[in-house]
This record gives C-alpha cells, structure tokens and sequence, in this order.
C-alpha cells in the first residue's frame, strides 16, 4: 500500500498557507491602517489648509474693510452725512460781534420812542399855537421863545418840530428790537448815518438857543438829550464790532 501523500509546501486550500491569511497581513483593518492613516492626514491637511486660507481672506477682508471703515470714517468736506470737526464747533460758536448786547436793542428803541413823544408833542404846539405844558417863563427858560423864534423854521420852510418827529419816526424804527437782530449791513450804516445827522443838527440847536436866542425850551433839551443818549449807544454798538464801521469809529 502506498503511504500518505506528504503535503505540499502550499498547503491545502482549507488551511492558511505561511503567508498568513488574508484576514491578517492583507486586513483592511491592520494593513490596510498605514493607508487609512494616510487618507486621513491628507483630508486633514486638505481641512487645515482650507482653513487657513479662509483664515487669510477673512483677515484680509477685516483689514480692507477696517482701511474702508477708517475712511468713510474721516470727515470729507461736501461728504453727506457727515460733518468736519472744524465746521461743528464753527456752528456752535458765536462769531463776535456778530449781535449787539441784549440790552442795547431795547434801550435804543424806548429811547427813541421817548424822543418821538417829545417831538409829537412839539409838532402839536407849533401848529396850534399853543403854550408848552409846564413851562416857566424866564430869563433863562423860555420854551414860547424859542419855539416861536424866526430859528425855529429851517429856511423858512421846514418846522424844526417838524423835522425832529421825521428824524425820530426813522429811529424808533431803525432801533425796533427786530430790526438789531436782522444784523444787515445796509440796517447798521443807515443806523450810524442817521444819528451823525441828528447829533450834528442838535449841536446846530443848541448853539442857536444858547447865542441867537438866548432861551432854553426844556422839551427842546429833553429832545437833545435823548439824541446824545443814542449817539452814544449806536457809537458803542459800532466800535464793539469788528469790521471797517468799528475801525472807523475806533479812530
């Protein structure tokens, strides 16, 4: 009888040949592993690479975009919606000497409204003839005399009283508190021209009553004082304001 057959260096096919089976040195899970690995660490590069650049676009983005911020941020003059430091506090600060003082537009228009009540009252008389109210009669005072005087008509022609309820009807509305605070130019020079004018014509009256006349008319005197009180303060309104008007009168 013929012995058992040796077995071949293959082996049978039931049982693991000496490479070891397919389960062991050629499993997915153990030498498949170095490959595996590998996939992983190339997805994860892929990741931290994709997140990188993300990274780099976004800080790019917020740097460009704080530079846009920063610039928008920057006052540009005729830019809309904003408004340059400068011109803000311009706005919020007063130009000097662009008003008068509060007082003084009151005071000259209650001056002037004084003046004009004299100069109505003078008007009255001289056409009806009539005596002056209060009025002594003296060698000193003596308001008949004088309102009655060939001086008391301007060439013969114009009343004094006449002309002094025309030069006040003009300050009572030169001087209206309204008409300070529109602050125009052409307002302010009429303003000075006509109380030079008065000013010069009262001096004119009082030389007359004191040299030609010889009297005194106590409502012709409460006319001029008013009148020098107004000089005064439209002078001070023009020298406290700078400009050509406040340096000539400065000089």
């Amino acid at each position: 009888m013929a012995g058992p057959k040796p077995a071949r260096a293959g082996g049978s096919p039931g049982q693991p040949r000496a490479g070891g089976a397919p389960g062991k040195g050629g499993a997915p899970g153990k030498g498949g592993a170095p490959g595996k690995a590998g996939g992983t660490t190339a997805a994860q590069r892929n990741r931290q690479g994709g997140k990188g650049t993300g990274s780099r676009a976004a800080a790019g983005g917020a740097s460009r975009g704080g530079k846009a911020g920063q610039r928008n941020g920057r006052a540009r003059p005729g830019q809309p919606g904003q408004v340059m430091p400068a011109m803000e506090g311009a706005s919020k600060t007063p130009q000097a000497g662009s008003a008068a003082p509060r007082w003084l537009p009151l005071t000259t228009f209650i001056l002037s409204l004084g003046g004009l009540g004299l100069s109505v009252y003078l008007t009255i008389t001289h056409y009806t003839n009539t005596a002056l109210a209060g009025c002594p009669v003296n060698s000193t005072i003596n308001c008949t005399k004088v309102t009655t005087s060939p001086e008391s008509i301007v060439f013969g022609i114009f009343p004094v009283a006449v002309l002094g309820l025309a030069f006040y009807v003009f300050m009572a509305a030169i001087n209206y508190p309204w008409t300070w605070r529109a602050d125009l130019a052409l307002i302010r020079w009429a303003r000075l021209a006509g109380v030079l004018t008065g000013i010069v014509f009262v001096l004119y009256l009082v030389y007359v009553e004191l040299f030609e006349v010889d009297a005194i008319c106590e409502y012709c005197t409460g006319v001029h004082i008013v009148t020098f009180l107004l000089f005064g303060l439209i002078m001070y309104s023009v020298a406290a304001r700078p400009g050509p008007a406040g340096k000539l009168a400065a000089r």
